[in-house]
């Protein structure tokens, strides 16, 4: 799903913890993500640095180093912890390319919560090779007192790979009303807004436009391995400023962060990932607080549902119309090969095919 693995950054070119100290204090949300964050060597400094700024920290990992967080929960136990899982065992070493994945990061979540972990979970990246675990992963995360993460399938730039694309978009939606019905019928107030979250990935995944508005460089940015700030982490063209080189103030507020928020008011982009569709979803100063139409959603589809009547889907999604995808590319599985790579220093980052996708 992503190339990153094939094109790693210098050590001694990413991110410094002195550059870190730039983010201001009184963040609603900080996520330590990659690449693999657990590569990092300094990672307990970072989390000392970056725990108190933000109300929640998280740490999103595939899950292979899981001994390299346990330090992190004994101290820190209310960090969120979220491990790629993209099915159970067979699926998903066959899609991320892991001969025992599963049973390392099972394990290692299990071992984190006797440490006392708190929010610990697992991620998974839906796509037409595992939306058949797609529903008893999420009964199998419950029962173990996991959480559940999803996004879809998709294209950034950072990935260094622009061809992801789905099969069957509509069978894979399908699916996800599903898992849908299943988080409304929970006792958990959060698997009841994940639910609205999935109804935007299947927004998504059919190519129509956001459920609700974007709101990159003004409530949400991403700070890639160098340092550079952009609005967000699909859009190389909308890069703000270099944290290393100037202070927050300037990259948040300087006018010519003005210029690429009207260019995302008017992006076209369907992106829906957890970052920016959590943040979409509540108020900008009260983040704790649902937005009227998800909450207005939420509230009656819950009574649906605990009242035996079905989700009207077809009243929020037009499955009349679905995305044509001009070409398809079957995605490849590493399971079996073994690729070494080597790591050099790039001029350019990303290069423009991604750029100008």
């Amino acid at each position: 799903m992503c190339y990153i693995w094939q094109n790693p950054t210098l050590p001694k070119e990413e991110i410094t913890l002195e550059t870190l100290a730039k983010i201001p204090s009184g963040v609603d949300y900080l996520n330590l993500t990659g690449g693999e964050p657990t590569l990092r060597q300094d990672l307990m400094e970072i989390v000392e640095l970056l725990y108190p700024k933000a109300m929640k920290l998280e740490i999103s990992s595939n899950g292979l180093l899981p001994t390299r967080i346990e330090p992190i929960i004994k101290k820190y136990p209310d960090v969120k912890i979220r491990f790629s899982l993209e099915g159970f065992e067979a699926t998903n070493n066959q899609i991320r390319g892991e001969k025992d994945g599963y049973n390392t990061k099972v394990q290692g979540l299990l071992r984190l919560q006797e440490l006392g972990g708190t929010d610990l979970g697992f991620a998974i990246t839906i796509q037409d090779d595992n939306i058949q675990d797609l529903v008893s992963l999420f009964r199998f995360a419950e029962k173990n007192g996991f959480e559940l993460a999803t996004s879809a399938l998709h294209n950034g730039f950072q990935f260094h790979k622009s061809d992801n694309t789905f099969y069957d978009r509509m069978k894979v939606a399908r699916h996800i009303e599903s898992l849908i019905i299943e988080q409304l019928g929970s006792r958990s107030i959060k698997n009841w807004f994940r639910a609205y979250l999935n109804l935007g990935l299947i927004s998504k995944i059919l190519g129509h436009e956001r459920l609700l508005k974007c709101t990159a460089a003004t409530d949400f940015m991403f700070i890639d391995p160098w340092s550079d700030v952009y609005a967000c982490n699909v859009r190389p063209d909308l890069k703000i400023g270099n944290l290393a080189e100037q202070d927050w103030e300037e990259i948040y507020i300087g006018s010519h962060v003005e210029d690429i928020r009207q260019k995302v008011s008017r992006c076209t982009q369907n992106c829906w990932m957890v970052g920016s569709a959590k943040t979409a979803m509540r108020y900008p100063h009260y983040a704790k607080l649902p937005k009227f139409g998800p909450l207005a959603w939420v509230i009656e589809n819950k009574i649906r549902v605990t009242i035996g009547k079905k989700v009207k889907f077809e009243r929020y999604i037009d499955y009349s119309r679905i995305r044509r995808d001009q070409k398809v590319v079957k995605r490849t599985s590493f399971l079996d090969h073994l690729l070494k790579t080597t790591v050099e220093t790039k001029e350019k980052h990303y290069l423009d095919q991604y750029i100008n996708q």
